[in-house]
């Protein structure tokens, strides 16, 4: 029974979500105004966002254990390249987006064919230059199309009405919901497919996976596609809440920002990475207008000074979850559960249908010597 509830639970919270902007509830010191006022809902619509970005980076980090630091490199695709397509080459919001999305396919398989040659560090650094390169291309502006450091604003005549002006910021929040339940969703298909077995199991014992008979490469371009693509879209969203491209979104710090998410919300969990990817948006946007406030500027200069700095409040939390809360947000609640119920942690499959973190290759061995899953009929030598 309890099992259903779950599964029912990501539902229920959509309902809900969609319905948020009907209501007029305040909520003094949360936000500024009642909860379907334009500027509460332009917040809550960039914190979906990035929950369902967080999320695409957790199906890389998470779920596979590659730590890539140039995912930032196909958010900033998504948002540049749908700001040009509408701006510069005058396309309607449909082929721009079949056009961003043909390069958040293209741009993810030619980097990630190089980058996964390698493995660890070495594709962590390949990663991380590859999105240096497109922050620098930002930056200097070729031929005027990218606004450089001052950004990009879109054209407003290809854009549908109904993501034009304030009083449609309702329209916006629902397109932002839209993104993230479909990357909950192709999330939660991908992980508990077939290939979601290799993939999880790459992550605990790659070298294993391939003794299975299996090529964990091909697996692995096609979840950093996918990841990619995911991430472009996000992109493209952005750029329709903020009506312009800002080269913040292009830089290193924005993927490790994307990195703190999921380690807070918890790596390997769909609702714990939405999770951290919802409240560090929602805290990094809140710590800014603490930081500006005359109750901060007031302070003795010991205190003012890092309150100031939302980015220090931020690295302190991260520092603090990495020491004291495991796992993340996801991992406590796991843990508070089976100590509830009596179990020693780690011995029973998470709610969400997840694979128990260090048993991904034996189960893929065990479905593979029933017949069953990928893998079935590959040669097992030595397992």
């Amino acid at each position: 029974m309890s099992r259903n509830l779950t599964r029912l639970a990501p539902l229920v919270v959509l309902v809900v979500l969609a319905l948020l902007p009907y209501s007029t509830l305040p909520l003094p010191g949360l936000f500024d105004g009642a909860l379907n006022s334009p500027g509460t809902l332009q917040l809550l619509a960039l914190c979906l966002v990035f929950g369902g970005v967080a999320l695409s980076y957790d199906l890389l980090f998470g779920f596979t254990g590659l730590l890539s630091f140039g995912h930032a490199l196909y958010f900033a695709a998504g948002t540049y390249v749908a700001n040009l397509a509408l701006t510069e080459f005058g396309l309607g919001l449909g082929a721009a987006l079949a056009l961003t999305t043909v390069v958040g396919v293209v741009l993810p398989l030619l980097v990630g064919g190089v980058a996964l040659r390698v493995s660890g560090i070495a594709f962590s650094m390949v990663t991380l230059a590859t999105a240096q390169v497109g922050s620098i291309i930002v930056l200097q502006d070729p031929g005027g199309l990218t606004g450089g450091e001052e950004g990009l604003a879109v054209a407003r005549e290809p854009i549908p009405d109904v993501f034009i002006g304030v009083f449609n910021t309702v329209n916006k929040y629902w397109l932002a919901l839209a993104y993230l339940a479909l990357v909950y969703l192709v999330v939660t298909l991908l992980t508990r497919s077939r290939a979601g077995r290799v993939w999880e199991a790459i992550r605990e014992n790659e070298r294993r996976v391939e003794v299975l008979g299996l090529k964990p490469y091909p697996f692995k371009l096609l979840l950093f596609v996918l990841a990619g693509l995911l991430a472009t879209l996000g992109g493209v969203v952005h750029l329709l809440l903020l009506g312009g491209s800002t080269p913040r979104v292009t830089t290193s710090d924005f993927t490790l920002g994307l990195l703190v998410m999921v380690v807070l919300g918890g790596a390997g969990s769909r609702w714990g990475a939405v999770l951290g990817g919802v409240l560090y948006t929602y805290l990094d946007s809140r710590l800014t207008d603490l930081a500006q406030s005359p109750a901060v500027q007031d302070l003795p200069s010991w205190l003012r000074v890092p309150l100031s700095e939302p980015l220090f409040i931020l690295g302190a939390l991260f520092v603090v979850v990495v020491f004291f809360v495991p796992g993340g947000i996801a991992g406590l609640v796991a843990r508070l559960r089976e100590r509830r119920a009596g179990r020693r942690p780690g011995t029973t499959p998470p709610a969400d249908g997840t694979t128990v973190p260090g048993r991904a290759v034996e189960q893929l061995r065990e479905a593979a010597g029933r017949g069953v899953g990928v893998g079935a009929g590959q040669p097992r030598d030595g397992l």
